[in-house]
């Protein structure tokens, strides 16, 4: 019993290291099947608190890799920590399974539909993670790293839960299947692989169409750059707006073609140029060069109870346009909860001494088009917002006709966590089939048409602009149309499945 245990347990901390690969930067992504197979092997023999022990470890083995960039920006203690807590939802999952297949029959073979109850489960337990603590952390959702594959497309149906669903689901039937060949079930060991495999070639169906509705919105983006000095590039405030700038009049200068918007990244304005005359100037500089409004990120100290991070409509001239605050700070990097116990385990804590307080609003702001003869509503994600269904959602049912992620990485290294940001702006823009651009202070910045493929990208660290002709489009698809039932359907079944399954098992145990 201890030597299966024990292999229990190497294989759900391999499958951990697996489902990461599948991930930015390696990024292959039929590796998600691959390490969700042996998970189902690992705990096919699992009772509930081995289950949430097994998969505890498979999270924490699949996180310290994925989030290493928190190492790089707080340090080891809260880069473990996070892995730690957040592989604990995850192990939520394997006692919630082992109820649930157990269920039927102590000694029972997986049915038939087990692969779809183990997904259902899986997604409802990345909507839980996506919810708590402290406002939830999406990050590390397995169907994020499907953006390359088939599959990707049902996110213009269902969103990224019903990827995760999907996902899960061939991985499992490749897991079942292997199961079957290890009972020398031969007929049935082909025929899962072979169903997964038509489940993926599905994907193909789903139409996407990428052509404009509404017209273009011609747009520079300028990636400044700082120093690749982690947390102290903070302390250059007023160098990363004079990098803006000045990538802003080199793309200017370049003469891409006419424009209808220059956007700037989250941060790149760190002292409010409403209230500050130095970065005001630089501001309205770029502005005036380039002839139309420039959308930035700056800091707003208005608020007495803290600060809100801030996305700002710029025109020539100086006025502000329009305005979208961040709804969703980050805790622990913008706001730090239970600072006094959060201060003991880094002193990264003392460097956040005003919080980011939640705006309220869409991410939208509405930018005049002259060309267009008309103001068009353009999304304002800023950075982790991007990993939100909500927040993503909401601002194109408030008729955001194309989005912009603007970000700053600048504390993170050369680590993922740009590539695994970009990956998730791909997956929106199919999604919302909105043509999406990420821009960061830093990189990696990115064009992204409405599909989903990659038109354009910067490097790391590097100073550099883009231009692109953005399709502005105004359908809605099912998964905005529906985002309610995505949401709250992945949450109410898996739960309706883990209390049938209770109820089953205690009826069996005491012959009810």
């Amino acid at each position: 019993m201890l030597i299966v245990a024990t292999k229990n347990l190497i294989l759900a901390i391999v499958a951990g290291l697996v489902v990461n690969l599948a991930f930015p930067d390696t990024g292959w992504w039929p590796l998600a099947f691959v390490g969700i197979a042996m998970l189902w092997i690992a705990l096919r023999e699992a009772t509930p608190w081995r289950g949430f022990f097994l998969t505890w470890m498979f999270g924490i083995a699949f996180l310290l890799p994925h989030v290493y960039w928190a190492h790089e920006s707080v340090g080891a203690v809260p880069w473990i920590a996070l892995s730690v807590a957040e592989g604990a939802f995850i192990g939520l999952f394997g006692a919630a399974w082992a109820v649930v297949r157990r269920a039927p029959s102590r000694h029972s073979e997986a049915p038939w539909w087990s692969p779809f109850a183990f997904a259902l489960l899986w997604v409802g337990m990345e909507q839980i993670r996506s919810i708590i603590p402290f406002g939830g952390f999406p990050w590390g959702r397995i169907g994020f790293s499907q953006v390359d594959a088939p599959i990707a497309r049902f996110a213009w149906i269902g969103g990224v839960p019903l990827v995760s669903f999907v996902t899960v689901t061939i991985g499992a039937a490749l897991g079942l299947g292997l199961e079957a060949l290890l009972r020398r079930r031969l007929v049935i060991a082909l025929a899962l692989p072979i169903g997964g495999a038509a489940i993926l070639a599905c994907g193909f169906l789903v139409p996407l169409d990428t052509q404009a509705t509404d017209g273009q919105l011609r747009a520079g983006m300028v990636q400044g750059n700082v120093p690749n000095a982690g947390l102290d590039a903070f302390a250059q405030a007023r160098q990363v707006t004079e990098n803006h700038r000045d990538g802003t009049l080199a793309l200017v200068e370049s003469d891409p073609g006419p424009m209808d918007l220059v956007v700037w990244p989250e941060n790149s304005a760190d002292y409010d140029p409403r209230t500050d005359a130095e970065s005001a100037a630089m501001v309205e500089q770029s502005a005036q060069a380039a002839g139309v409004p420039i959308l930035l990120g700056t800091n707003d100290y208005s608020p007495e109870e803290g600060r809100y991070n801030t996305s700002l409509l710029w025109a020539p001239g100086g006025e502000i346009l329009d305005t979208y605050s961040k709804q969703r700070p980050a805790p622990f990097a913008e706001y730090i909860p239970m600072r006094e116990i959060a201060g003991y385990f880094s002193d990264a804590v003392d460097l956040v001494q005003t919080e980011v307080i939640p705006g309220v609003g869409p991410a939208t702001v509405e930018v005049p088009v002259e060309n267009l003869g008309r103001d068009v509503t353009v999304g304002t994600i800023i950075c982790f917002e991007v990993a939100y269904d909500g927040i993503v959602t909401d601002a194109v049912n408030a008729g955001a006709e194309v989005l912009f992620v603007q970000t700053n990485n600048a504390n993170f290294g050369l680590t993922a966590e740009s590539t695994q940001q970009l990956q998730m702006t791909r997956m929106r823009a199919i999604e919302t089939g909105r043509a999406t651009v990420q821009i960061s202070t830093v990189g990696v910045s990115g064009v992204v048409a409405p599909n989903g493929r990659l038109l354009d990208e910067t490097g790391l660290f590097t100073a550099e602009q883009m231009y692109a002709s953005l399709p502005l489009r105004t359908e809605i698809t099912p998964a905005v149309k529906y985002d309610w039932l995505w949401h709250y359907g992945f949450l109410v079944l898996p739960a309706a499945a883990v209390v049938v399954g209770t109820i089953r098992t205690v009826r069996e145990r005491y012959e009810w």
